[in-house]
């Protein structure tokens, strides 16, 4: 017999248990999501990890969460369900939603920081990281995708939509909130094109120069014009006996011929040469940004002459600039409809400079273990990460916990599974999958009438986490029906082949766990 003969006796349309990732399972995608408050709707399957409610906490106030889990033990499903469950708000919200910013996909902000740092081992590089340059990234990636709806229109698929009328938005909201995203635009905006894109977006918010940018522009290029009518008139329309008036014509051409040139050097030479300037100091700064020091410097001649000062651009490693523009980007995402802001993060053992190392994690993620950081208003970061890091966090000393104060970030220790959880969740992708019309059927249908629910709950319990639950129920059903044929019709699990596969992938998981085998 093979499997798919299994699946149609059973009404089942699709393995319900081959998924080992949560971005790429379709059976995962079928499956309902818990409400606001963490619950399930009487009709939906239990999907949601029991911790689920604590990790999401309220949308109207968001705040941080800080979980550890095992490799397979679910962070990248709750982050996809967080990210679902945000956008269920926001539906439900207008006007008071939640931003959400993706930082799940750190290999470009890593490869451009080991860059920057000219370090020949990445170790060296990551080691080197900043919380500076972690909210750099978290605001390059706000900006770029606001910028690039408010230009090219709203993306329905983007994390976080911005309103079709989003320029009348901001246009309606005043001059000091064009300057805040103006400003966002010139610093963070990481398009190749972002020069042309800055321009793009003044003429959209009509945000045109002062009268005084204009003034002397015009003196600039068209301030020749009087000396040489001066230097003409002294020379060729002052009569030859006219002497004082011809020299009176020679000197106001010379004054008002060094005038135009000092006015022409303070804007081809001394303004490009400090802009240019400006731009290699925050391109030293930025140094998660893929921006050239010309793009900045281009961008950052753009603004008021007010914004160009260092206190207001991240010209040095100090944090509160950086603050100032979050705060700048919350103004911002306020009039688009968003009173809030979420970062998701994922996935930091992936990087290919990281590669699971749990050092290199450490250098990576232990900078945004900073209280002021994570208890920002309407700011919260949503952190799941490897268990490894737990081990190295039970290291660190009372003053890096004093400064992290996790006992404020609804701390998850260890994201944990009991087999009667993971048994709810195998018969919910059952049922997913199940033909709509087919008589219903539970997870334990599928075994012979010796074998109880609790030997399935406890052979589940001895996997911990679902990835696992589903190898032991796919070796289940592979099993079965490698030693059975199609005539003899045994259409359900022996408790002797449960018993067997369940000795052999309780050793693999522990094997897994000392390290020892890869999968």
């Amino acid at each position: 017999m093979n499997l798919s003969h299994f699946f149609e006796h059973w009404s089942i349309r699709e393995n319900p248990f081959k998924g080992e990732e949560a971005r790429d399972d379709g059976v995962f995608a079928k499956l309902g999501l818990p409400d606001a408050r963490g619950a399930k709707p009487a009709d939906s399957p239990i999907t949601a990890h029991s911790d689920f409610e604590k990790i999401l906490g309220s949308l109207a106030r968001p705040s941080t969460s800080v979980v550890f889990g095992e490799k397979g033990s679910g962070k990248t499903a709750i982050r996809m369900q967080l990210a679902e469950q945000i956008r269920l708000h926001n539906l439900a919200n207008p006007g008071r939603g939640v931003w959400v910013i993706p930082y799940d996909g750190l290999n470009a902000v890593l490869d451009c920081l080991h860059e920057r740092t000219g370090e020949s081992d990445p170790a060296d590089s990551l080691a080197s990281m900043r919380l500076v340059d972690h909210i750099d990234a978290l605001l390059s990636i706000a900006t770029t995708s606001i910028v690039e709806q408010v230009i090219e229109g709203s993306a329905v698929t983007a994390p976080s939509p911005v309103p079709s009328d989003a320029v009348k938005r901001i246009r309606k909201a005043g001059p000091e909130l064009r300057r805040d995203l103006l400003l966002l635009q010139a610093v963070y905006d990481n398009a190749e094109q972002a020069v042309a894109r800055g321009k793009d977006l003044r003429r959209r918010l009509r945000a045109w120069p002062s009268w005084q940018r204009l003034v002397f522009r015009a003196l600039v290029w068209g301030g020749w014009v009087l000396p040489a009518a001066a230097a003409w008139y002294a020379y060729f329309r002052v009569a030859d006996d006219a002497e004082t008036l011809a020299l009176t014509a020679k000197i106001a051409a010379g004054v008002l011929a060094a005038v135009w040139l000092v006015l022409a050097a303070k804007e081809f030479l001394f303004e490009r040469g400090r802009l240019l300037l400006l731009g290699k100091r925050l391109r030293k700064q930025l140094r998660t940004l893929r921006r050239t020091e010309r793009s900045l410097s281009a961008t950052v001649g753009k603004l008021a002459s007010a914004d160009q000062s260092s206190l207001v651009l991240p010209l040095t490693d100090s944090d509160e600039t950086r603050y100032a523009m979050l705060d700048r980007l919350k103004r911002v995402l306020g009039v688009l409809g968003y009173g809030g802001v979420v970062v998701l993060v994922d996935r930091v053992d992936e990087p290919t400079l990281i590669n699971g190392d749990p050092e290199r994690m450490r250098s990576v993620v232990w900078p945004m273990f900073n209280n002021k950081f994570l208890q920002q208003e309407s700011f919260g970061l949503k952190m799941l990460l490897p268990v490894d890091l737990r081990h190295a966090l039970f290291k660190e000393s009372s003053a890096f916990f004093q400064e992290a104060r996790l006992d404020k970030q609804n701390l998850v220790e260890r994201l944990s599974w009991t087999g009667s959880m993971l048994y709810d969740l195998c018969d919910a992708r059952l049922k997913a999958c199940r033909d709509p019309d087919a008589e219903p059927i539970s997870l334990l249908d599928l075994f012979a009438e010796d074998v109880t629910g609790r030997d399935v709950v406890d052979a589940l319990d001895q996997m911990h986490q679902p990835r696992d639950a589903f190898k032991l129920l796919y070796r289940c059903l592979s099993e079965h029906c490698s030693n059975v044929t199609a005539e003899q019709g045994q259409w359900r699990v022996p408790r002797l082949v449960l018993e067997q596969v369940r000795k052999q992938e309780a050793e693999r998981v522990q094997q897994l766990y000392r390290g020892i085998r890869p999968a």
